[in-house]
């Protein structure tokens, strides 16, 4: 005698169909990601993806607490119109170490992933005080007291070590020199100024809010904006190349 499966025990019991459709589910999300982990052609491969200076991190972590993500995504789709507007589209390894990433879903304001080095510092200090003076049509509040409000680092190696514990590959001597390192970075003609690039290649040492004699949220917040995008060098890198 055949089998006859009923269906009205799940049509009858709210529990039993419950327990039915989170199994189907958790069948159906296995077979989507347990493929990705065995599959090495998924896993990018990108040179110069490094963890963020402690001055980037100090400024991402302004950016965060400013709600900038609000508006501004950080994440090129592959589409022709993006990347003709903003650039080479978003590699899943320039936020590897984003606790969290910064992808956003709205664009109140443009994208911002490859903002660094497109404008100067000081388009950027005079953005953020007053917007319109360099955007008149932007609806960008100002952000003016970041530019005398002195910046609070005295953790900066205790979050570098946090984060290390939670898999970003900060060194000992990163944590170790995590507020001079700070400090030389919005100082160009500060010692460690030569020392900090050769723990972060490809580290921009400016006085990016204008005075390199105090440290303020505008240099930190300026530092993170200057780098992003910066650390992959797509001319010398082919799509194909990344899942080599």
């Amino acid at each position: 005698m055949a089998f006859k499966f009923s269906h009205a025990i799940f049509e009858k019991n709210v529990v039993i169909l419950a327990i039915g459709t989170l199994i189907t589910v958790a069948i159906g999300g296995l077979v989507q990601i347990v493929p990705l982990f065995a599959n090495e052609q998924v896993i990018e491969r990108v040179e110069g993806v490094r963890p963020y200076t402690p001055l980037e991190l100090a400024g991402r972590n302004i950016y965060i607490r400013e709600g900038c993500y609000n508006c501004h995504s950080q994440m090129i789709r592959p589409f022709r119109d993006e990347i003709e507007r903003y650039g080479h589209y978003s590699l899943a390894a320039e936020s590897m170490y984003d606790h969290p990433f910064q992808w956003g879903s709205k664009r109140t304001g443009p994208d911002l992933a490859r903002v660094g080095g497109k404008y100067s510092d000081d388009w950027h200090v005079a953005h953020l005080i007053d917007p319109r003076a360099v955007v008149p049509e932007s609806i960008m509040p100002g952000y003016a007291f970041l530019a005398t409000r002195p910046l609070a680092y005295g953790d900066i190696a205790e979050h570098l070590k946090t984060l290390r514990i939670i898999g970003v590959p900060y060194s000992q001597a990163q944590i170790d020199n995590a507020k001079t390192d700070l400090e030389a970075q919005q100082n160009p003609d500060a010692d460690g100024a030569a020392d900090i690039v050769k723990r972060y290649p490809k580290t921009i040492v400016s006085a990016f809010g204008g005075d390199p004699a105090k440290v303020t949220e505008m240099d930190a917040l300026v530092s993170y904006l200057q780098m992003l995008g910066t650390l992959v060098d797509f001319k010398s890198v082919r799509p194909e190349q990344l899942t080599q």
